[in-house]
């Protein structure tokens, strides 16, 4: 059986006396898109972000397409080893954020090419043609040359996902990448996430669009109080909960 693409042990975070994430442990199977739901405050983002080293968890284990790292003690090591596992682990991973993050001096397609350009040292060329390519699979071929200011904040987060997409990640990772579009423009941001999951790209999805989780993911994970309370697939989770907590917050939305 081929392992998980994606695996979390055990993984603890604190921030000073506060504790974050108390022992979180999944695994994601490749091609699999799953939402992390859960009431504000409750660690999905952390948790998200410990995936990627954005945030550097206080112990447990992380493997991400081959490349595992033991997070005990990685605060205390020397900072050029740690960012050299968080730099390899990276290669495999894209990330969305809530805002946007172009910059706002470059076109669409600058901001695209320029993660591949110097991550990759690939040739302006070759950039330029897989960047079309994405651009053109987000449905903003047409905008290429146009600057961040000059989009809607759909169009804009369409572009931050091609611009992750242009490192060739094997997992992306979305914190909550509709919460700052208005109404509107929350639909062709997740028609885009749709398509790649049926291309099957893994994607992990930190979210508070319960349509979204339950129309797309293969299954959803529900966060509360820095654990895991509940895995189930989404017609399960929202139908019949197991946990008491579970239910009381997916109430909220019926």
């Amino acid at each position: 059986m081929e392992a998980p693409l994606l695996t979390v042990e055990g993984l603890h975070k604190s921030f000073g006396e506060t504790p974050i994430l108390n022992g979180v442990s999944l695994n994601v199977e490749k091609g699999d898109l799953v939402s992390i739901i859960g009431p504000s405050g409750c660690g999905k983002s952390t948790f998200l972000r410990c995936m990627n080293f954005l945030e550097v968890p206080d112990a447990g284990r992380i493997s991400i397409a081959g490349v595992a790292i033991d997070c005990h003690g990685l605060d205390e090591a020397p900072p050029k080893d740690l960012e050299r596992k968080a730099h390899e682990l990276r290669q495999h991973v894209g990330m969305v954020f809530q805002q946007f993050h172009l910059f706002p001096h470059m076109t669409i397609l600058e901001n695209t090419m320029l993660a591949p350009r110097v991550a990759k040292n690939q040739s302006k060329g070759e950039a330029r043609e897989n960047c079309l390519r994405l651009l053109e699979k987000v449905g903003l071929e047409a905008f290429a040359e146009r600057y961040p200011s000059q989009m809607s904040g759909g169009q804009q987060q369409r572009a931050a996902i091609a611009r992750a997409l242009a490192m060739s990640p094997q997992v992306m990772l979305y914190d909550e990448p509709t919460s700052a579009l208005d109404p509107e423009l929350v639909a062709e941001v997740l028609a885009v996430m749709k398509q790649l999951d049926d291309e099957g790209m893994t994607q992990i999805v930190v979210t508070h669009e319960m349509r979204f989780a339950r129309d797309a993911s293969d299954y959803i994970v529900f966060m509360e109080g820095g654990n895991i309370v509940e895995i189930s697939d989404e017609d399960e989770i929202f139908e019949n909960p197991k946990d008491d907590r579970t239910r009381r917050f997916l109430g909220r939305f019926q």
